[in-house]
């Protein structure tokens, strides 16, 4: 269970939020509970109900109004009602990471609304680079969450998503939540998603419609979270040591657009500590930071771990502030924001039939679009890793035999993720290929997706007497998940051997389909010539088993990059408790991520194969030379030399309009050479021509866009890069510096050189 947390005050910001620990009674009801109708015409004469008046004064006016014991009694995961003024309880706590799930208090799935669209998994999604993409995701699960509210439903319209910490460790359980492993991919991810959840309530940062929300997103988990449970270590308690320089280039740059560009509504605060102070009680995290630097003016929640400890302190808070140990204006300002939240969702404005979201019901869950939209997503994200000789597409026959072979091949609940909730559809990979070839044979292989006891004879027998052998893999939610991080990077158990002799025994080259979140060392099926094609499939939602078909057999051309770095399996050597990002050459330590790992790769970042082929090329355009000094003011002091008499400029010192007026357009021109029209994400990177020590990046993301080309066709795809967020790095004080020198953009193969001058 979640609590909320204000973090405006210094002494007893965790006694002021604190959360419940039973789970309030909430008939489900014909209707929605809501406040401020002509059911209650007491309250109809309240400023609070008065529509007209800004959110501020109503708010002011409903605070003002509530008892110091209803004040406190507001600070929970469950509030309760307050009948003498009209208020219905509201449960805080509900989940959407992929689609409207039945984790937390909030939702429930016992009414006309027994499903809902469960998309893929974030990490999948990642894989598509298509943040158009992403806000229609987040747009169809903000509608269906409003629909289950309007149907009477959900007991609340805030969602604990999206999850936004960088993928910095291949172990952790609870990666595949995320975007992956690139700050600006994370950062951009969030900005789409939060929009599209919340209605888009804004426009040019501008907000509209009196900034009404759809549901309400939260950002989590702020900050340097992405340890569950290694070895024994947990994350409650588990104190990061982090670097200011990692915190500014790789850890906050997410969270910072979730609240400048995203405009959430909230965003929740991590497990753990950072360099000893615990995230959900740091105030320069949350109230410097997220509130004074960035402008955030929305709810901070806290974890479950957190409401246990924090309960037995709620208890004290009245006495507190009659003790004048807290001051009362401080519960007030947490009680704004919060209530701020419920009037944008429209909660006091009356019957919300009559509202902006009011036409919203269960006729707009699960329906077609939606169920598209989802096998679109798991179609564009799906990698290609390995196709050896053309092997795939295979053909469509009914000549053909098939022996399906894995333990995740017939299981739907496999395709879908953690935090996952009833979906509309269930279709087994299994199953899907079926449709594709009548005569197809399934064998389990392993007794469970451990693979502690392998069949091995009786699934080479069924593979023997097939034309094509398709084997499903991988790992599920019992390997990696929440509060379960893997020790090892490797297939479990039997796997490999399963699939080896499979591989070995088979008339052609076999197909190997994975599902996972977190990545594996296949180091063995990548060299294995048996092993015709690799395909990644991450955990792709309700409508993954027919994107998997549709791929293997040629109706959809894979278009999908790897949004994280796949290891090697004795990088597990490397203590996951080691946050550093950068590396140590002294000590071995190889850093993390591609923008610092400096070790072998079994799969690089952004890698993805295609049934086409493309190139790309530079165009004559793009600039050679970029000076960056000729429009600072003669009184700006940004111009400094480091010790290598490397002369630099600090971000910090520049204005916002000269930032813009150094944007420069690198124009890239693609070509579809093959035989088959397809979609796929182009990834420009920047890269130092000398090396900056080990502050710098290897390389690191400048832009990203998908392009969708027939078969020879050309398209220019135009990067607009910002110089001071592009070509920028981040010093040993948490700095951002612009160093002069050469750089190169590079895309696939083709690499652009151009000259910073200072």
């Amino acid at each position: 269970m979640l609590s909320l947390f204000d973090g405006a005050a210094k002494l007893f910001t965790i006694i002021c939020l604190a959360a419940t620990l039973t789970k309030l009674p909430f008939p489900v009801s014909a209707q929605p509970p809501f406040s401020c109708g002509n059911s209650n015409p007491q309250t109809e004469a309240f400023p609070f109900c008065q529509t007209t008046l800004p959110i501020y004064q109503r708010v002011r006016d409903l605070v003002s109004r509530l008892t110091l014991d209803e004040k406190i009694s507001q600070l929970v995961n469950s509030a309760p009602a307050i009948p003498r003024l009209g208020i219905p309880a509201y449960e805080w706590w509900s989940e959407a990471l992929h689609g409207v799930s039945g984790y937390g208090y909030g939702i429930m799935f016992n009414g006309r609304i027994s499903s809902a669209t469960i998309f893929p998994q974030v990490i999948l999604s990642a894989a598509t680079f298509d943040p158009s993409l992403w806000y229609l995701i987040g747009q169809a699960v903000g509608k269906e969450a409003r629909a289950m509210y309007n149907e009477g439903q959900a007991k609340g319209m805030t969602f604990w998503a999206p999850n936004i910490n960088i993928f910095r460790d291949p172990r952790w359980g609870r990666g595949q939540e995320t975007p992956g492993e690139d700050p600006s991919v994370a950062a951009q991810y969030a900005v789409s998603y939060v929009r599209g959840i919340q209605g888009d309530s804004f426009e040019g940062g501008q907000l509209r419609r009196k900034g009404h929300l759809q549901a309400s997103a939260c950002c989590k988990h702020f900050t340097a979270y992405d340890l569950d449970n290694w070895k024994g270590i947990k994350r409650i308690g588990f104190n990061a040591i982090v670097s200011k320089q990692d915190l500014a280039d790789t850890y906050q740059p997410p969270f910072k657009s979730c609240v400048q560009q995203g405009k959430a509504s909230g965003i929740m605060c991590a497990y753990n500590r950072v360099n000893g102070v615990p995230n959900c009680a740091d105030y320069n995290l949350l109230t410097t930071t997220a509130r004074r630097q960035w402008g955030f003016h929305g709810i901070i929640a806290t974890s479950p771990e957190d409401a246990v400890r924090m309960y037995s302190k709620l208890n004290y808070t009245r006495s507190a502030i009659i003790q004048k140990k807290l001051a009362e204006y401080q519960v007030d300002r947490a009680l704004h924001n919060l209530f701020s939240v419920r009037m944008r969702l429209g909660l006091f404005n009356g019957n919300p039939y009559n509202q902006l979201f009011g036409s919203l019901g269960a006729a707009h869950v699960c329906t077609q679009e939606h169920q598209q939209l989802a096998l679109e997503a798991a179609r564009n994200g799906i990698v290609l890793l390995k196709n050896n000789a053309n092997l795939l597409p295979l053909r469509r026959s009914n000549a053909l035999s098939l022996a399906v072979i894995g333990p995740n091949a017939n299981t739907a609940y496999a395709l879908r993720g953690n935090y996952d909730g009833p979906p509309c559809k269930n279709l087994e990979i299994l199953k899907a290929l079926q449709e594709y070839v009548p005569n197809t044979v399934y064998h389990k292989g392993c007794d469970a997706v451990t693979c502690g006891f392998a069949d091995v004879n009786g699934a080479a027998n069924v593979a023997k007497g097939a034309d094509f052998v398709v084997l499903v893999m991988g790992l599920d939610q019992s390997i990696e998940t929440e509060d379960c991080d893997r020790v090892e990077l490797t297939l479990p158990g039997q796997q490999e051997s399963l699939i080896r002799e499979v591989a070995r025994v088979s008339k052609k080259p076999v197909v190997l389909v994975l599902l996972c979140g977190g990545p594996v060392d296949v180091s063995f099926a990548k060299n294995d010539p048996k092993i015709g094609s690799i395909l990644w499939a991450g955990y792709p939602g309700e409508a993954g088993g027919v994107a998997v078909a549709e791929t293997i057999f040629g109706y959809h051309n894979p278009g999908g990059k790897l949004p994280v770095t796949w290891y090697p399996k004795d990088f597990i050597n490397i203590p996951m408790t080691d946050m550093r990002m950068r590396p140590d050459p002294s000590s071995g330590y190889p850093g993390r991520t591609y923008r610092f790992y400096r070790g072998t790769k079994v799969f690089e970042f952004g890698y993805g194969l295609s049934y086409t082929t493309y190139s790309y090329n530079f165009m004559p355009a793009t600039p050679n030379t970029i000076s960056l000094t000729h429009q600072l003011m003669s009184t700006t002091r940004s111009t400094h030399q480091n010790s290598n008499a490397i002369r630099y400029l600090s971000v910090s010192d520049i204005s916002t309009n000269i930032c813009e007026k150094w944007k420069f357009s690198a124009l890239v021109e693609v070509e579809n050479s093959g035989n088959m029209a397809g979609k796929h994400p182009v990834l420009l990177f920047m890269k130092h021509e000398r090396s900056s020590g080990d502050r710098a990046p290897v390389k690191q993301l400048v832009g990203f866009e998908s392009v969708t080309l027939n078969s020879g066709e050309r398209g220019v795809i135009e990067f607009v890069v910002n110089p001071c967020q592009h070509l920028s790095t981040a010093d040993e004080d948490g700095l951002m510096v612009i160093e002069e020198g050469y750089r190169y953009l590079v895309v696939e193969d083709k690499e652009y050189l151009i000259n910073i001058v200072i």
